[in-house]
């Protein structure tokens, strides 16, 4: 992604349901990296957070389920040295464009 407003975004998720969770795992996966088993990093307009946003109110339970979106600015200002990792590591797609 390439837009100005796009921020880097850390989602973690803490759902005691099995099927929720996996539905959860999936919308998760299909937006970013997965980086724990319950950890994401999503680069995201303010626009596609909202609509994610919303798959998210739709699959997790309220009183039962806690998602945390944490901001971590603006995407191309976030570098890949701001993330320690102690142990086994999965790669974070790096922000920016990306030609196929």
């Amino acid at each position: 992604m390439s837009r100005d407003d796009t921020h880097r975004y850390l989602i973690a998720y803490d759902i005691p349901d099995d099927r929720r969770r996996d539905r959860l795992a999936k919308c998760l996966q299909r937006h970013g990296d997965r980086v724990q088993y319950s950890v994401f990093v999503i680069d995201a307009s303010p626009a596609r957070l909202l609509r994610l946003e919303t798959e998210i109110h739709d699959i997790a339970l309220i009183t039962e389920d806690s998602v945390l979106i944490c901001d971590l600015g603006i995407s191309k200002s976030v570098e890949d040295s701001r993330f320690r990792t102690l142990g086994r590591s999965r790669r974070i797609t790096p922000s920016g464009s990306v030609i196929l």
